[in-house]
C-alpha cells in the first residue's frame, strides 16, 4: 500500500473492500461509471452491499454511467434495468470509454487502475481539490450520456441483430453478401453496421469488433 497527499493506492479488492466497504452502509449520494458490469463492487461481498443497499432504499441517490455496448447484451440489458427499478438508480449510458470510478458524497473517489500481476489497483482519493476534479469529469460525462429506456429502446432492433452481424464483419465476408445472408437490402445492412458501430463507441469495423470481444459479445 502506498499513500500520499490524500491519495492511498491499494493492490486487490480484499484490500480495498477492507478500506472502504463500511461506507456503503452510511453514503447517501453515489456517482458510479464503468464500461462492464464485472465491478469490483459487483463481485465482491455482493449480497452484503445489496442487502445494504435495499435497506436503505430511496436514501440514497444512486447515478450510475455505463459503456454503451452493454445494452447490445440482452443479459446485460435486463441488469441494468433490474439495478435501475430495485435500488432507484439513474442510469445513462455513454459510447465514450469510461474509467471505473466510484465518488461517494462528493468527499470520496475511487479510481480502478490496471492489472498488475493478477491484482488491480485502485486509487482511493480524499484530496478536496482532486475529488472536485474527478466530480467535474463525471458530471460532464453525465449530461452528455443517454437515459438507459431511451438508449435501450433505440438500440433494441439491432441488439437481434447484432451476434449475426459481428459474425459476418469477422468473417470479412461483403456488404452485399452479408445482406443477402440476413434478408437485408444493402442500404439496410450498412445502416444496421453504422448503428452497431455507434453503440459500440466505435470508429471503424475493425474497432467495433475489438470491442465487442471486449464486452464478450463475441
Amino acid at each position: 500500500m502506498r499513500a500520499s497527499d490524500a491519495v492511498t493506492v491499494v493492490r486487490g479488492e480484499e484490500e480495498l473492500f477492507r478500506r472502504v466497504g463500511h461506507l456503503f452502509s452510511t453514503v447517501t449520494d453515489m456517482a458510479c461509471a464503468a464500461n462492464d458490469l464485472a465491478t469490483w463492487v459487483a463481485e465482491r461481498r455482493s449480497e452484503e452491499l445489496t442487502a445494504a443497499a435495499e435497506r436503505r432504499s430511496g436514501e440514497v441517490r444512486i447515478r450510475k454511467i455505463y459503456r454503451a455496448g452493454l445494452l447490445l447484451d440482452p443479459g446485460a440489458a435486463q441488469e441494468l434495468a433490474r439495478i435501475r427499478d430495485r435500488f432507484g438508480a439513474r442510469i445513462r449510458v455513454s459510447t465514450e470509454d469510461v474509467n471505473e470510478t466510484i465518488i461517494m458524497d462528493g468527499r470520496l473517489v475511487i479510481l480502478a487502475g490496471d492489472l498488475t500481476a493478477g491484482q488491480r489497483g485502485y486509487s482511493v482519493i480524499t484530496q478536496p481539490e482532486t475529488v472536485q476534479g474527478v466530480m467535474s469529469l463525471f458530471e460532464a460525462a453525465w449530461r452528455s450520456a443517454t437515459d438507459l429506456a431511451v438508449f435501450d429502446a433505440q438500440v433494441s432492433e439491432i441488439r437481434q441483430l447484432a451476434p449475426a452481424v459481428l459474425d459476418l464483419l469477422g468473417s470479412g465476408v461483403k456488404d452485399e453478401a452479408a445482406a443477402r445472408a440476413l434478408g437485408l437490402g444493402v442500404r439496410t445492412y450498412r445502416r444496421r453496421v453504422a448503428e452497431l458501430m455507434t453503440a459500440l463507441g466505435a470508429e471503424s469495423r475493425f474497432q467495433a469488433g475489438v470491442r465487442a470481444r471486449e464486452l464478450g459479445l463475441v
